[in-house]
């Protein structure tokens, strides 16, 4: 028995896809170079404006930032789905996650779960991917957490 596509498996979880982040500079969203797929760093926008801001550690919980994380993963997998449908997606290779860190903040790793959960809920098995989780002094519009993903495709 084949696996639900994952526009199905994200219907059953209750999202849909958000439209496509304007860029905020002379960039695409994603591009595609033979089988893979490279988003763009896609930021917590949700109706064209930051879900938060601030620095993850004093002004944004670890918590709150996973749930931005999941975010960014949803606004990266629109942009996959308006260049090539998000059902061509054969598997997730990699996540690269940002996080706007205060001094002295050392979970990175989990808040870029939140993306990395999303993705595993929506692909399954071939939601399982190699990541980086890199903490970082600052990121555009003052966001928490910034996400792309690497895909492959049919």
């Amino acid at each position: 028995m084949s696996q639900p596509a994952p526009s199905a498996r994200l219907a059953a979880l209750g999202l849909t896809l958000p439209p496509v982040v304007v860029p905020l500079a002379a960039y695409q969203p994603a591009v595609r170079t033979g089988g893979l797929v490279y988003t763009s760093g896609q930021l917590p926008m949700v109706d064209g404006a930051l879900a938060a801001t601030g620095k993850v550690g004093s002004a944004v919980s670890a918590a709150e930032a996973a749930g931005h994380a999941r975010i960014c993963a949803l606004n990266a997998l629109a942009a996959i789905d308006a260049l090539v449908g998000l059902d061509s997606v054969r598997r997730v290779v990699k996540v690269v996650g940002f996080v706007a860190s205060a001094p002295g903040f050392h979970d990175q790793p989990r808040v870029v779960d939140g993306a990395s959960v999303l993705l595993g809920d929506v692909f399954g098995d071939a939601g399982r991917h190699a990541r980086s989780a890199v903490g970082v002094a600052e990121l555009p519009r003052d966001a928490p957490v910034e996400v792309e993903l690497i895909v492959e495709v049919e």
